[in-house]
């Protein structure tokens, strides 16, 4: 058990010096501010050089090293070692300016001199950063429309891998040609002709029938005596007088116009349907199947078993995902 101890201790005390280690950067940074603000300059100075020389640094880091590297040379009174800092500080930062509450007001003088003197350099800095950062936003948004497209091809590609053709073959039945009131078209799909033969057909029919009956109900019916050789006997006359000669001439026009007009509409419907008959018709689609559904994860499964050792007894733990 004591093994164990110790080596859990060690653990410990290694897993902050790993943390650490993680950003070396932040935490140099941190000590030269401390040693800055407790007044060790020459040694902020000396360290801030040599990091500066070892590179790999962010310019937000570099920036950082030379403004402490010139402030703790500027306390020292090294005036060129602080300018050539201050001078490398404003060519990462051109609008750069020193706390007043925070650094002596002649430091802020020296730093204000300095971009005084390196104001037509500093402008061309502001020019190439402004270039830079516009070719950075164009490169950005020509990254983010690649993106774009890739994303919309990827799903392009995916819609199209589950569509699926459908084709459908249709048999028509050529005795439905026959059928009055547009049926043949109904058959073809071609609904607009079909109604218009139907409604046609249906009118005609309908003043034909009407005219039947109207002309049947100016008919009147009387039972005459006649003689005959096996004596008299009455008869029945059906007649229409002759007041109704009229009515009983319009009703017949109508009725036999109608019939006329019904079957050569008829007839007209049927000719059109056999024009366009066609024993079987292909219909193609493209239907998109519904994308598969994704499988639900597997539960967590978790278990501790204890186990017997030389020195006494383990635990494990078991995590299944």
């Amino acid at each position: 058990m004591s093994r164990c101890l110790r080596l859990l201790l060690l653990l410990g005390l290694l897993a902050p010096a790993a943390v650490f280690a993680e950003e070396p950067g932040d935490a140099e940074l941190t000590t030269l501010r401390a040693s800055y603000e407790y007044g060790r300059y020459a040694e902020v100075l000396e360290r801030a050089g040599n990091r500066i020389d070892q590179g790999r640094l962010s310019d937000k880091d570099l920036a950082e090293l030379h403004k402490l590297a010139g402030l703790s040379a500027f306390h020292l009174h090294r005036t060129e070692e602080s300018a050539r800092h201050f001078r490398a500080l404003l060519r990462l930062e051109p609008d750069f300016n020193l706390d007043p509450f925070a650094v002596p007001p002649p430091a802020v003088t020296h730093l204000d001199t300095l971009r005084e003197q390196m104001a037509a350099e500093l402008d061309l800095v502001r020019q190439e950063r402004r270039l830079r950062m516009e070719r950075e936003r164009t490169e950005a948004e020509r990254r983010e429309r690649e993106r774009v497209t890739s994303e919309e091809q990827r799903r392009r590609m995916e819609v199209m891998s589950r569509q699926v053709t459908v084709r459908e073959v249709e048999t028509r039945n050529v005795l439905v040609n026959f059928v009055p009131f547009g049926a043949g078209q109904f058959q073809q799909g071609r609904t607009g002709l079909g109604t218009l033969l139907a409604a046609s057909e249906g009118a005609l029919a309908v003043t034909s029938i009407i005219a039947f009956f109207a002309y049947d109900s100016l008919i009147e019916t009387r039972k005459v005596t006649v003689d005959d050789i096996r004596g008299p006997r009455d008869v029945s006359v059906r007649y229409i007088p002759t007041e109704r000669l009229t009515h009983a001439r319009v009703w017949t026009g109508l009725k036999w116009g109608s019939a006329a007009g019904f079957y050569a509409v008829y007839a007209a419907g049927v000719i059109d349907a056999l024009l366009h008959h066609q024993e079987q018709v292909v219909k193609t689609r493209i239907e998109t199947l519904p994308s598969a559904p994704q499988s639900p994860p597997a539960p967590t499964q978790a278990s501790l078993h204890l186990f017997p050792t030389s020195g006494g007894a383990g635990a494990g733990f078991t995590l299944a995902f």
